[in-house]
C-alpha cells in the first residue's frame, strides 16, 4: 500500500465521520463537507491503486 493510498483512504473515513456528525447536527454544510471530503479521498486513493497496478504486473511475471 503506497501513501496515497492510505491518506485516500483516511480522508474517506474522515469523511464519513463528518457526514454523519452533520446528519446528527443537522449541519447541511457538514453533510456536504464530509460528501466532498469521501470523493477526494476516493479520488486520491483510486490514483495509488492505479500506481500501485503497474508494481504488481511486474511482481506477477
Amino acid at each position: 500500500m503506497n501513501s496515497d493510498q492510505l491518506k485516500g483512504r483516511i480522508e474517506q473515513a474522515k469523511g464519513k465521520v463528518k457526514e454523519a456528525t452533520g446528519k446528527v447536527v443537522g449541519s447541511e454544510k457538514l453533510k456536504t463537507e464530509g460528501r466532498v471530503d469521501q470523493v477526494t479521498g476516493k479520488t486520491q486513493a483510486s490514483y495509488g491503486d492505479a500506481k500501485e497496478d503497474p508494481k504488481n504486473l511486474i511482481d506477477k511475471t
